[in-house]
């Protein structure tokens, strides 16, 4: 781990902090390397069910590449593998301030976001010659609209999180400062259940992006049969007879 990234665990849940406040945890070499290591923290500690990611600071989640790091050659490319293929267990993104561009992106590849008032989410990198080419122009529809995705990416502004959560990117939206206290009560309430049944349920509501019915049926049917097959699917029923919580074993 590196200290551009930070991870404590708070009960069954790993909070996950890119560490670069006085950069607005611009994204570097040294942070991609340490957020992929938290990810795989987090899905290989069968003591974790959820992952809540923020960035230090009030200023910024995050305000994408760190341009300075680019042009010295740094090599950034790693944090692709984050984006396109996320984490096995759920992920709840907390932002504060600013997430643009990159930031945006990481954003998007959590599977739940909280938001404070007035922080400001975009991709602004048409008005650099560029675009979100990190899954932000290809998952931006499917979150806030096509209409909505095609300003967002055609003028480069922002949207505030108050319209954010009327068009549900965001889930929630808290007092500015609040982000990561309101990111862990959710994630408390999701650690509580089964681990198994949180990271399928979280696996084909993902699959429902693009996939026809028929499709999600086939996904759907061996992964049902793990979870009628584990000893999770056990004791939930048997903690219910007899009155007390479960005590979920994660397979």
């Amino acid at each position: 781990m590196t200290d551009e990234v930070l991870t404590e665990q708070r009960d069954r849940t790993l909070l996950i902090t890119l560490n670069r406040p006085e950069a607005m945890n611009a994204i570097n070499a040294a942070l991609v390397e340490g957020l992929l290591a938290a990810v795989d923290r987090l899905d290989e500690d069968p003591d974790l069910t959820v992952g809540v990611l923020t960035g230090a600071g009030t200023r910024a989640f995050s305000a994408g590449m760190d341009l300075k790091a680019f042009s010295r050659g740094e090599d950034m490319r790693g944090i692709y593998t984050f984006i396109r293929r996320g984490a096995t267990k759920p992920i709840i993104g907390a932002i504060e301030g600013l997430a643009l561009a990159g930031g945006l992106e990481m954003a998007l590849t959590c599977d739940l976001l909280v938001a404070a008032r007035g922080a400001r989410l975009g991709i602004p990198e048409a008005k650099m010659g560029l675009f979100a080419s990190a899954g932000g122009v290809m998952r931006l529809p499917g979150r806030v609209g096509y209409s909505k995705a095609m300003e967002m990416a055609l003028t480069g502004d922002p949207i505030l999180a108050e319209e954010a959560y009327e068009r549900g990117l965001v889930a929630r939206v808290c007092e500015p400062g609040q982000a990561v206290s309101a990111a862990l009560e959710l994630a408390e309430r999701v650690a509580r259940n089964a681990p198994l049944s949180v990271s399928t349920s979280k696996r084909i509501i993902r699959a429902t992006q693009g996939a026809t019915e028929a499709e999600l049926w086939e996904i759907q049917e061996p992964l049902e049969a793990a979870i009628l097959a584990s000893a999770d699917a056990k004791e939930g029923p048997l903690a219910f007879s007899e009155k007390r919580l479960p005590r979920w074993a994660g397979h």
